[in-house]
């Protein structure tokens, strides 16, 4: 026998395996088969397909999807997905887990227990949004990619929904990943070629996490202003004369000035995102995606450092801003600035440290399931080295917040937050350029939102 039964399975190991949906198609798993957590279904297909007389061929282009509804049209890409995943018909029975492969499977169970908390935040109607896969001519191209001082061309590039998802995902859908893509057991696991940089190996004088954080504690501060000179602005006699300045802006003149700031702060993002290990050996193509939708979510977490929680004002260049500053007579303008203040809030309060903020950086812009991305599983791999990195990291510093939810569990309950928040944007964003359609915007902030594509909103 060739699978685990969840009835023959420790109560604990059990009920974490329980919560995993099936790696293949989505449905409801009933334990650990051919090495990897599946259905019932799949596993009866994985044996299916092992006799040596099936042949099975794509009507398609081999990159149907398979989930619990698909899982039948395309038995090419099924059994492809299943040993992509790591199924073996070699793979004996677990008997007891590892400590490696346990930790695996809690990383996961953590994940969509924020993931079920978070289903109960109203998320944004998507369905405005056309699903549109991206011609060869809406590319950056290759040699384009590096022109821009921050790494983009002045091209503009237009994806079916402004944040890389598909108009008829669900919340649900949209928050899957697949953190155990390697999870096997160990007689069927085999080490992949790396998409960590060899030389990044080469000088790990320790384990692979502590040099991670390392790397990327660095690379965020490089790519900041000091905290020391953060906080030295937070007890500075503010000009109050400033303040009313920006007070009184005119909508028009808002907008520009949030803008310019920004892009200063994302061409920061482009350069620490440069430094995560493994990310520059990404095709340019998934470079630029990540980089597209998810730099306006990292740019949330680095607020989240230049806010003073005891005066509820962000360092804004050199001046203290509260959150009123940037309201305008626009009600869903209003609910943006809100909303970011809102979550930046929530992070400030867990007091990270500089390089949990690091490392959070990372796993926001590594999530995985964004629409369009073409090498997921390199990906995935960057990101499964973050979530390792961050979990060891916050449980070394942080205590449980109350019962079992941890920093951890916070933190990615917040990624939804951080998409609805991103939608709010591209929909103010492109109401304002409706009603002022001769503003000009700095070319990176309008390369990353595409506002003067037509594609991105419909």
């Amino acid at each position: 026998m060739r699978s685990v039964n969840l009835d023959n399975m420790p109560s604990t190991i059990r009920a974490q395996i329980e919560i995993i949906p099936c790696k293949v198609c989505g449905d409801k798993s009933s334990g650990v088969h051919y090495g990897v957590i599946t259905c019932e279904g799949c596993k009866g297909f994985f044996r299916r397909s092992q006799s040596s007389v099936v042949n099975y061929q794509c009507p398609r282009n081999k990159q149907c999807v398979v989930d619990r509804v698909n899982r039948n049209r395309c038995q090419y890409c099924r059994l492809q997905k299943c040993l992509k995943l790591g199924m073996s018909r070699d793979a004996v029975k677990f008997g007891r887990m590892s400590k490696k492969q346990r930790e695996k499977v809690e990383d996961e169970v953590r994940f969509h227990r924020a993931q079920m908390r978070a289903q109960s935040d109203a998320a944004p109607d998507s369905s405005v949004y056309d699903t549109q896969t991206p011609s060869s001519s809406d590319q950056l191209h290759h040699n384009s990619y590096n022109s821009y001082s921050g790494g983009y061309s002045n091209n503009e590039v237009g994806y079916g929904s402004p944040y890389g998802y598909s108009a008829s995902v669900t919340p649900q859908q949209t928050m899957q990943y697949d953190i155990s893509a390697d999870y096997v057991d160990s007689t069927t696991y085999e080490p992949r070629s790396t998409i960590i940089d060899p030389e990044f190996i080469s000088h790990a004088d320790g384990d692979i996490n502590d040099v991670l954080i390392k790397t990327l504690a660095e690379a965020h501060a490089n790519t900041n202003t000091k905290l020391e000179a953060v906080h030295d602005m937070f007890r500075k006699q503010q000009d109050i004369s400033r303040i009313l300045y920006y007070k009184n802006l005119g909508q028009e003149e808002l907008w520009l000035d949030c803008a310019e700031k920004l892009t200063q702060m994302i061409q920061n993002i482009i350069e620490f995102a440069k430094l995560i290990p493994g990310f520059m050996r990404l095709s340019q193509d998934d470079q630029i995606l990540l980089l597209k939708t998810g730099s306006f979510e990292l740019a949330i977490v680095r607020m989240s450092r230049l806010l003073d929680l005891s005066q509820n004002a962000v360092l804004y260049g050199d001046v203290m801003l509260p959150q009123e500053a940037f309201y305008t007579s626009d009600s869903e303008e209003m609910r943006l600035v809100s909303r970011i203040f809102q979550t930046a809030k929530s992070i400030a309060e867990l007091k990270l440290t500089e390089t949990e903020l690091a490392l959070y950086q990372s796993l926001v812009l590594l999530w995985p399931e964004r629409n369009g991305v073409r090498g997921n599983t390199e990906i995935q791999r960057l990101f499964n080295l973050s979530m390792n990195a961050i979990r060891q990291e916050l449980e070394t510093n942080h205590a449980p917040l109350k019962g079992d939810v941890t920093v951890l569990d916070t933190l990615l309950n917040n990624i939804p937050n951080f998409r609805d928040i991103s939608i709010l944007h591209m929909e103010s964003l492109s109401k304002f350029k409706q009603q002022h359609p001769t503003v000009v915007f700095p070319a990176l902030y309008k390369e990353l939102f595409s506002i003067d594509s037509q594609q991105d909103l419909t």
